[in-house]
């Protein structure tokens, strides 16, 4: 582990376990080109993450890329989670055109060349898969996230994630089930590695609900200096504290209303009681009618 800039840098085992192969099969040039290309693609994620300032606490190297851990996660903009998922990708663009052009203009070995632009293309084609943690899956986080409320996206980003890796993994079994061939390794280890992740992942979606929940009192703050306009929550007093907040949809500052069946008497509260009642130590699942007594 490395610490650079207050960012923790560290090498996930997966990571590890390559290059112990890699040494013994004597692919070291490739490992270490490996290596940098991965770096670099993180270093992209990292220095837009710093330029929106964000707080990263620790960046996670993969052999396929890595994993930004930041402060704030669960009270970000979908727009510029976008944006710094996309900047890794990008490094990998300018990468394998340089490979490219030094191949073309007799500046490195054309083998060499080929190898390493056509290394940067497998690299960022895979980070584009949407899959969870891959640059990929944060896309498809943030483009749910403005069709469906936040808890909905959690669950269902989960569940692509989860389907994706393990067609991952069921291709690196086709051949041995038609062929006979033997089944390819590389795609199989992190087929199942991403399926291990991703199984955590949507066992820890109330946990990542509540980290929301916590960041909620900036999009509060954002909608009282920016005059928002409120989106409203119509609910009845027999729902749970906790099913009124998972109607929460992320950037967008709510307003809930009471309304009650052969009622003409319209009761209004903040999002904040929503958020309190959910965080403060008492029954999440009791009626909303009672945070309006």
């Amino acid at each position: 582990m490395i610490k650079w800039k207050g960012i923790l840098w560290s090498v996930h085992p997966l990571f590890v376990i390559i290059m112990l192969g890699s040494v013994m099969t004597g692919y070291f040039a490739e490992l270490i080109t490996l290596f940098l290309l991965v770096l670099v693609h993180e270093l992209g994620h990292v220095f837009v993450a710093l330029g929106f300032k964000w707080t990263i606490r620790e960046v996670k190297l993969l052999p396929f890329g890595g994993v930004v851990e930041v402060e704030e996660a669960g009270g970000l903009p979908a727009k510029e989670e976008a944006l710094v998922a996309i900047a890794g990708p990008l490094q990998n663009v300018w990468m394998g055109l340089a490979a490219w052009s030094c191949g073309q203009l007799g500046l490195w070995d054309p083998e060499w060349a080929e190898y390493v632009w056509k290394a940067n293309v497998m690299l960022g084609l895979f980070n584009l898969l949407p899959i969870h943690p891959l640059d990929g899956g944060k896309l498809l986080q943030a483009a749910l996230s403005y069709s469906v409320n936040y808890y909905q996206m959690l669950l269902w980003s989960a569940r692509i994630s989860l389907l994706l890796s393990s067609m991952m993994i069921a291709t690196s079994l086709i051949p041995l089930l038609i062929g006979g061939s033997g089944i390819q390794l590389n795609l199989l280890i992190v087929g199942v590695f991403l399926v291990m992740t991703n199984w955590t992942y949507y066992r820890n979606v109330p946990f990542l609900f509540y980290r929301f929940l916590m960041y909620r009192e900036r999009i509060s703050l954002l909608a009282l200096t920016k005059g928002h306009i409120a989106s409203p929550l119509i609910v009845n007093g027999r729902q749970s504290i906790i099913s009124v907040a998972r109607l929460f949809q992320r950037e967008r500052y709510h307003l809930i209303y009471l309304l009650e069946a052969g009622s003409k008497e319209v009761k209004m509260l903040p999002e904040q009681k929503i958020v309190e009642g959910c965080l403060s130590g008492n029954n999440p699942n009791r009626a909303v009618w009672e945070l309006f007594s």
